[in-house]
């Protein structure tokens, strides 16, 4: 009988690409993946440590699983792991821990810690292996070697994520990340190209390349000249291939070398997410963020220069530790200055273990959240704004899925920009299909309704 195995993924697109990789491994070794839900063997739990919330979170999925089958195996994978290992280490919950760079070894893990285990006289509970038989960790901040996973499907129907690049070098400071994922890797281009070929073959028409620090691509290639454009320059070789989009980027990789060539491919999408984290030329500094708030500008100038209304989203921190009113209405200008399509706002969150935590001048949750809706209502405005400005105009949409509206079938997708666009479901649409359709209206808040069929594949 195939033992059962359950995955929950907490975080990023990479932690999520990672948690695919690790489901297809145990069903290659025979595994039956099942909901995560009771009557599992062996709930798998990916964490995240961004925030002192994401620990929390990791750690309620833990206990979750643990009550959901007592007596099934409950492994704790990720950044959590890393962060906190000795938090894991004594959690009565957790039965196997495996850290970042590890989780390749999940197969492994798991037949030794079968093998080893043995039940206390009662029969009820299970006492687990020696504590060298439960731990897969490595010390992560001296690791260089790349972590080989890869998927050969993913969940999502029409789009593939990448996972081409591990670790960050930027130690901004509020960020754990780097202690959590270790010094910039990257994967050889060899192995990126093998996989996308693969989903290629298997329909996949559009892939995401993403990483920990996507930017830092190729910059730990010693033996060899090596960055994202010359990857991204290979993987549009690729026949099937219709679409390249781009995980968040780091403002300093945008030069007009960068853009030009990425303009003078015709599938790279021009959506092309910048973080900024704040528009104030003082708290970028208590930031530790790497770039002026002038070379941002010029940064978005430049992707505009060479791509026609190309989608910029960003990332944006609000009540970092010292924020004063003046530098929020400083940070809130440059936001609006720059006509971010979308805008995703959080609030500072206080994270144990990075120099902005010991800041002094923590702002309260009120400052923050007031301030962050602010900007909220920004983003409402100027994204419905950039939606507007696309109708009566050609758009590339990747039918994705298939939705209802007031009783109306529809089928929705995304553009090249990312916008979200919808058209009636008829017999000459198809989900996986590259249409160009003309929005005339909007269906709902957000969704394109395009009613005219100007092309469509067979």
């Amino acid at each position: 009988m195939h033992r059962k195995a359950a995955f929950h993924n907490l975080g990023c697109k990479v932690n999520a690409y990672e948690t695919e990789a690790m489901q297809q491994l145990l069903e290659d070794a025979g595994y039956e993946i099942v909901p995560f839900a009771p009557g599992a063997d062996v709930y798998i739990i990916n964490t995240c440590s961004v925030t002192n919330i994401a620990d929390r979170k990791s750690r309620q999925m833990l206990h979750r699983a643990r009550k959901m089958n007592p007596g099934a195996v409950v492994v704790a994978a990720g950044c959590y792991t890393q962060t906190d290992t000795e938090g894991v280490r004594t959690d009565p919950a957790v039965d196997i821990i495996l850290g970042n760079n590890c989780k390749k070894n999940i197969v492994e893990v798991l037949e030794d810690f079968e093998r080893n285990r043995h039940s206390v006289p009662d029969g009820q509970q299970i006492k687990p292996p020696a504590e060298e038989e439960r731990i897969s960790m490595t010390d992560i901040s001296h690791v260089k070697e790349y972590e080989s996973l890869s998927i050969s499907r993913t969940a999502e129907h029409v789009r593939a994520f990448i996972k081409v690049q591990d670790g960050c070098n930027q130690f901004c400071s509020y960020c754990i990340i780097p202690y959590a994922r270790g010094r910039v890797r990257s994967r050889r281009a060899d192995d990126v190209l093998e996989e996308v070929r693969t989903l290629s073959a298997k329909g996949y028409q559009e892939v995401v390349l993403t990483g920990i620090h996507l930017s830092s691509y190729g910059s730990d290639f010693k033996d060899e000249k090596a960055d994202l454009l010359s990857l991204i320059q290979e993987v549009q070789q690729i026949t099937g291939i219709e679409r390249i989009r781009l995980g968040s980027l780091e403002p300093r990789i945008i030069t007009e070398e960068f853009v030009r060539t990425l303009a003078s491919i015709p599938k790279i999408c021009p959506h092309f997410h910048l973080s900024l984290q704040s528009g104030c030329a003082d708290t970028l500094k208590r930031m530790n963020r790497h770039y002026t708030k002038e070379e941002y500008r010029e940064k978005c100038a430049l992707l505009r220069k060479y791509f026609d209304s190309p989608a910029l989203t960003t990332d944006v921190i609000t009540g970092f530790p010292m924020e004063t009113e003046e530098n929020f209405e400083e940070s809130y200008a440059f936001v609006r200055e720059i006509h971010f399509y979308e805008t995703h706002v959080f609030p500072y969150s206080r994270r144990e273990g990075t120099k902005a935590a010991a800041m002094s001048g923590q702002l309260t949750e009120a400052v923050k959240k007031q301030r962050s809706e602010q900007l909220l209502i920004l983003n409402e405005k100027r994204k419905t704004e950039y939606e507007q400005s696309f109708i009566g105009r050609p758009l590339s949409v990747l039918l994705e899925e298939e939705i209802t509206v007031k009783g109306v079938p529809y089928l929705a997708g995304h553009s090249k920009e990312y916008l979200t666009a919808a058209v009636p479901k008829t017999r000459n649409f198809h989900i996986n299909d590259i249409c160009i359709v003309t929005p005339k209206s909007f269906l709902e808040p957000h969704i394109l309704l395009c009613d005219q069929q100007d092309e469509c594949p067979a």
